[in-house]
């Protein structure tokens, strides 16, 4: 583009003109034009601010007279010229010899050229922009066609610049007058050299305006434009102290108060002069040529340059340049001399022209858009080779208001740009882009210190647009969403806040994705993978607050996290679908996605929910066992109320456990199954707690010693206070406690009986609603585990193991003591026998058969056949002195015994006979003993002695320890039908072996 613009030929027109004078014009009125150029009132001017304010018309004006007086000529007489470096090919204008010259010409020959524009213009190609009006209009140099019946001449250039910038004619005639006159009293300068507003205060009186008002105005003008050439904005700096500047500071300030007279010979005016024309004399050197320094220094010059630049836009179509403005730009440079302007600073007007044109517009041309972004390559190619601080000053402000325009509609694109103007948004993410890339490249010095490769400024700032726009757009969706809450919390099952915002933040994802990532892949090439990462974020903190606040399973509750759930699954897979071709594979976006863990999340609230069932049951489980009396009145069908209620209450927590809306209720299952399974066996532990176990109600064993009949002693029970039962097995013992009485204890074993045998139907069930779950799957079946209880079947089998060995040795070493222990065989055996026990015992059995549930009944019983069998071994074989027996005394043990037997097989109404013997085994084994002689027990004892301790028994007999294993092998057992054989042999041996006393 700079190249054209250099290329151009600023003393010839591309379309020849005759070197003839033109024909006087006979000039129409041109067409209603705007009275004013469009303004953008969101976008303040970057080129600077005037220290006095000078509207738009007339800075206009100010820059119309510098054009006026750079590109006329008033004589046909070649001027002189001046070679220059900078613009390059510039005609320098030498004022005339004489006024008379040129007194009936309007304009000069130059000015005059044609512009009827056959050839479409080289610039509008470059730059890519249409014509004025897209055809419709023809611009203002163009010819218009017949009017009665005379061809109407083209407009010349002067002409051209005067409509454009909007100049009446009678201001533009005053000028053209005021310029001859100059040119009279200055022959053979160089217009350069001359302060223009000065030599028009000279040459301009009251008589040149319409009325006085209009002289007053344009006068106090000229002044400013003196003032802010000279004093507020000097090429070259200016002191304060400086007498020059004060001294026109106040002759400018009074002029402003008070009209000033402009005579030559005027005292004032001359010191006016004086002053100007020292101060339009100081040059920094940077200039080859003689110039008048009085309209170069920044911001004014910028700001006339634009007035300038401006000129290019159609009068009719603001959104257009005319086909003429190759030929115009001609003329529009060479004010470069006066306005101290080059091609940098050319390129960065130009730039800004544009892109406020197209801002001040409407922002409807996006080809002003485009243009400006095509101009921007031009002026990063200039930011790279200068150093000019005061052009990096316009630069860097130029493209500050160019970004931060441009940013202020992509940081919120959702709210900007829709389906109707998203070519308009790709316009200005490249502008955006464009000028970051120079404010950052080219300008920044901590750039410039950092290595260049680590920053992407495209990709810097798409990001950063994208991160902005969707949190605003996801901030405005959530304001949407709680007010539709709102709207519809009087309806039934309204849904959730965060419910509603999934569902919005997923269709702006997909909107993201089909509109905008597109655009924004041309510098971003994983933007919709960003977007939805955002997305993800922002959706991901409110989430993050819902979740902590949440303390128990709801509903709601669960919509919201199943909601999340889903807009997770598809925020992914629109990353790894936009990242597919990434060096990474998309992790580095995925990594941008800690996942909700929603699930996870639902998980926690059930366990929460699992854990408020299971410690209600537990507590349930306490105060029903505190308040539980274990009675058969009270009971059902034998089951203790609270056993048949806890039942109840797990089928309960199953089917609440499965109505929750949840898509993982295999998953949580094992949870809840072992919290119940856990509750379950501590109910049974809780159950036969305090009952006694079998060692519990077994006496401790007497000492050995010889017998003696007709001995009082009694035989000692356990000593309590030398006991290690609890206090509940101490209260068994003593009778005390009675929800140990063996209906009691009947009662518990039913129950416990009961809930192992409804485990198998809980189970059954659970299978059922597994099947009815919409997130089980074939494995969830085929782990058993999962669904099947572990603790509480073994607890309820050990509970009854342990009431049922508990309530068998209850009832026989303690119901029973008093007829078992302390009746039966003392004395004289045959007067004290077995009847006794066995009809208490049947009393018992009838009690035990009447309440214990058939299915357990024969385990029951067989427990009592076993402590009974064990209670009549001890009497036999730790009966105490009390007890004595003779070889004859054989014959009633055994039938007793076989009495006892029977009362459990009831002639094959009870155990049945197999069971019945396996039990009698011990018994059946050791009865023998008692009806084998002396002699041969002694030999027998010896012989299995020495067996048992080998060769160290051949000095002395050891005395074998009580194992409490009765066999007709074992040391012991025979020892004991020794001690309790009543005869002189057995008495001797016992002696003079072991030393046992008669008496203990």
């Amino acid at each position: 583009m700079a190249s054209l613009f250099r290329d151009l030929s600023l003393g010839q027109s591309w379309r020849e003109s005759t070197p003839s004078p033109p024909p006087k014009l006979q000039i129409q009125p041109p067409p209603p034009i705007m009275s004013v150029r469009p303004v953008a009132a969101d976008l303040e001017c970057p080129l600077g601010q005037l220290a006095s304010h000078l509207t738009d018309s007339d800075l206009r004006s100010a820059a119309y007279e510098i054009f006026l007086a750079l590109t006329r000529t008033s004589s046909a007489k070649p001027l002189s010229t001046a070679a220059t470096t900078d613009p390059p090919n510039h005609h320098h204008n030498h004022l005339p010899h004489s006024p008379s010259s040129s007194s009936n010409s309007n304009s000069s020959p130059s000015l005059q050229r044609s512009l009827t524009s056959a050839a479409a213009s080289k610039m509008k190609k470059a730059l890519g922009l249409k014509s004025p009006g897209s055809g419709s209009k023809k611009s203002p140099g163009s010819g218009s066609g017949s009017g009665q019946g005379k061809s109407k001449k083209p407009l010349t250039v002067g002409e051209l610049m005067r409509i454009q910038m909007r100049v009446p004619e009678a201001d533009d005639s005053r000028v053209r007058r005021a310029l001859l006159r100059i040119s009279a009293g200055q022959v053979g300068r160089r217009i350069e050299t001359v302060v223009l507003p000065l030599e028009l205060l000279q040459q301009l009186k009251s008589s040149d305006f319409t009325d006085h008002q209009e002289f007053e105005s344009w006068q106090k003008r000229t002044l400013k434009v003196l003032e802010l050439g000279l004093l507020s904005h000097p090429r070259v700096p200016l002191d304060k102290s400086n007498p020059t500047s004060q001294r026109l500071r106040q002759i400018i300030n009074a002029a402003l108060n008070k009209q000033m007279e402009t005579g030559r010979n005027n005292e004032s005016m001359q010191i006016l002069r004086s002053a100007v024309t020292s101060l339009a004399s100081r040059s920094d050197g940077s200039s080859v040529l003689e110039v008048a320094h009085w309209a170069d220094g920044i911001p004014l010059n910028l700001r006339l340059y634009e007035m300038l630049l401006e000129a290019c836009f159609d009068v009719h179509d603001d959104t257009s340049i005319i086909d003429e403005v190759d030929e115009l730009m001609e003329f529009i440079k060479k004010t470069w001399t006066v306005l101290g302007i080059n091609q940098m600073l050319h390129n960065l007007c130009f730039t800004w022209v544009l892109f406020h044109r197209f801002v001040a517009t409407g922002q409807v041309e996006t080809d002003l858009l485009d243009a400006a972004d095509g101009q921007l390559l031009e002026v990063a190619k200039d930011a790279k080779t200068t150093k000019d601080a005061e052009y990096s000053k316009v630069l860097s402000s130029t493209l500050t208001a160019i970004m931060g325009w441009a940013e202020k509609r992509l940081l919120a694109y959702h709210d900007t740009f829709d389906s109707r103007n998203s070519v308009t948004m790709q316009s200005i993410v490249s502008l955006g882009v464009a000028a970051a890339k120079i404010l950052v490249e080219d300008i920044s010095n901590e750039y410039r210190r950092r290595r260049k490769n680590d920053v992407d400024v495209a990709r810097s700032r798409i990001d950063t647009y994208i991160r902005s726009s969707l949190r605003t757009a996801f901030a405005q969706r959530m304001e949407k969403a709680d007010s539709s809450r709102r709207a519809t919390k009087n309806q039934p099952n309204p849904l959730p806040v965060l419910a509603i915002l999934a569902k919005d933040v997923g269709e702006l994802a997909v909107k993201e994705k089909r509109m905008f990532s597109p655009i924004l892949k041309r510098w971003h090439p994983f933007s919709a993978g960003l977007a939805v990462a955002t997305l993800h974020a922002c959706y991901g903190n409110e989430l993050k607050q819902f979740i902590s606040g949440i303390t128990e399973l709801t509903p709601d509750a669960v919509q919201v996290l199943r909601a999340a759930d889903k807009l997770e699954q598809d925020l992914v897979q629109i990353a790894v679908e936009d990242s597919v071709d990434s060096d990474d594979g998309g992790k580095a976006i995925i990594r941008e996605m800690p996942p909700y863990e929603a699930e996870a999340a639902i998980a926690n609230l059930v366990k929460v929910w699992i854990k408020s069932r299971l410690d209600r049951l537990k507590e349930w489980i306490d105060r029903s066992l505190q308040q539980e009396v274990w009675s058969p009145q009270a009971s059902q069908e034998g089951f203790a109320p609270s056993g048949v209620e806890v039942l109840r209450l797990i089928d309960e927590t199953l089917d609440a456990y499965f109505q929750l809306p949840i898509p993982m209720h295999p998953a949580l299952l094992p949870d809840l199954m072992t919290g119940l399974d856990r509750c379950l066996q501590y109910y049974a532990t809780k159950a036969k707690s305090g009952c006694g176990t079998r060692s519990s109600y077994l006496p401790t064993m007497p000492a050995l010693t010889r017998c003696e009949t007709g001995s009082k002693f009694q035989w000692k029970k356990k000593d309590k206070s030398s006991s290690t039962t609890t206090n509940g097995q101490k209260r068994t013992m003593n009778g005390s406690n009675a929800t140990s009485a063996t209906p009691q204890l009947c009662v518990r074993i039913n129950t416990l009986h009961r809930i192992r045998s409804e485990l198998d139907t809980v189970e059954k069930r659970i299978i059922t609603h597994l099947r009815n779950s919409e997130s089980a799957e074939a494995h969830d079946f085929s782990n058993g585990l999962a669904k099947k209880f572990e603790l509480a079947p073994s607890a309820c089998i050990e509970g009854v193991q342990q009431l049922s060995e508990s309530l068998g040795y209850k009832v026989v070493f303690h119901d029973l003591s008093h007829l078992l222990f302390d009746g039966l065989y003392i004395g004289e055996p045959s007067s004290s026998r077995i009847e006794p026990c066995l009809e208490e015992l049947e009393r018992n059995l009838t009690i035990i058969s009447d309440i214990v549930n058939e299915k357990v009944r024969t385990r029951v019983i067989a427990d009592v056949m076993r402590a009974t069998f064990d209670g009549f071994l001890l009497v036999l074989l730790a009966g105490g002195p009390s007890r004595c027996f003779t070889r004859q005394d054989s014959a009633i043990i055994e039938e007793d015994f076989k009495s006892l037997k029977d009362l459990f097989w009831a002639n094959g109404d009870g155990l049945p006979a197999e069971l019945v013997d396996k039990f009698a085994a011990t018994v059946r084994g050791v009865l023998p003993l008692f009806r084998t002689d002396t002699e041969s027990l002694i030999e027998r004892f010896r012989r299995e002695t020495l067996e048992a301790y080998g060769s160290a028994a051949r000095s002395r007999l050891p005395l074998p320890p009580t194992s409490g294993q009765w066999d007709p092998t074992e040391p012991n057992t025979i020892l004991r039908v020794l001690c309790y054989r009543n005869d002189d042999a057995a008495s001797k041996f016992l002696k003079k072996t072991y030393n046992l006393p008669k008496k203990l």
